[in-house]
């Protein structure tokens, strides 16, 4: 029973950070300090941390499923058209063209180095410093871009040089932990030019097939060989991630349209103090 609390309270920190621009990895690793598991193998929590995911993922899929679903399959879906092209929803799919483009650069280097940058950067001072950079990051751009008007405020009008440079930006997230994908994301996007609303949305969508990859490269990794107990708590803490994600991604929408990211900026500074002091005093 001990273990499944656990399991929950990762769920829910997953499904809270995964989707605010505050890093799900630098809380995931305090949660780990405080709330280790018990009775599992060595390398169960470094699968577990990144599987749990989907489930955060899955809640995009589940609320914006009209706007990234590309085929039209019901007679409504297909009114006024006709033929084999009736039943594409063509913007839907330039956009995953586009999403597939901002998905390059991180799944070629995560490929090839995913070991790599785990054993160099996945520790204390670096995900701290990460959480600082990006926070200061976060109130700099912010304060730049006050007044500003964006160029992009469509999802549509996002080209590929644009996903590409987006993606670029998530490459970011993926060599550092303690960025955040959705931090570095939308930090990227409002530097060049994209609104805050489209940033978040484009941010929500890339993250599918990113998580998918990353997930799946874990699961391999692990070699799916889980215990009963382990099974158990990697999908009691993917349904909880799901659940909870359903809400945070409603507020967070609802929150940019009338409020910046600043107030993250401060709280990842206040959390990368907090890491890097853990680091100094505990670790």
């Amino acid at each position: 029973m001990t273990e499944i609390i656990k399991a929950i309270v990762y769920g829910l920190v997953e499904g809270i950070t995964e989707w605010l621009p505050i890093s799900s990895t630098g809380h995931l690793i305090l949660v780990e300090e405080l709330l280790p598991f018990s009775g599992t193998s060595e390398n169960f929590f470094d699968m577990f941390d990144v599987v749990i995911q989907l489930g955060a993922i899955l809640a995009v899929v589940v609320l914006f499923w009209n706007r990234i679903w590309p085929f039209a399959l019901t007679r409504r879906e297909r009114a006024g058209r006709t033929g084999a092209a009736s039943f594409i929803k063509t913007d839907i799919l330039k956009l995953w063209f586009h999403i597939l483009v901002s998905c390059v650069p991180a799944a070629v280097i995560g490929v090839l180095f995913d070991d790599v940058f785990d054993a160099l950067f996945y520790n204390y001072f670096c995900v701290a410093l990460a959480l600082i950079v990006f926070g200061v990051a976060f109130l700099v751009i912010e304060t730049w871009n006050k007044g500003r008007s964006p160029r992009i405020t469509r999802l549509a009008d996002i080209s590929y040089q644009t996903a590409l440079m987006i993606g670029v930006f998530q490459l970011i997230a993926a060599v550092f932990p303690g960025t955040s994908r959705s931090g570095a994301t939308i930090v990227g996007a409002l530097l060049i030019g994209v609104s805050r609303t489209v940033a978040a949305e484009y941010t929500f969508f890339l993250a599918i097939p990113v998580m998918f990859g990353a997930s799946l490269l874990k699961l391999v990794k692990f070699g799916f060989d889980f215990t009963g107990q382990e099974l158990a708590l990697l999908v009691i803490g993917t349904v909880v991630a799901f659940v909870v994600s359903l809400f945070v991604l409603r507020f967070l929408m609802e929150y940019i349209k009338k409020h910046d990211f600043k107030v993250f900026g401060w709280y990842r500074i206040a959390l990368g103090a907090l890491v890097l002091l853990y680091s100094v005093f505990f670790a």
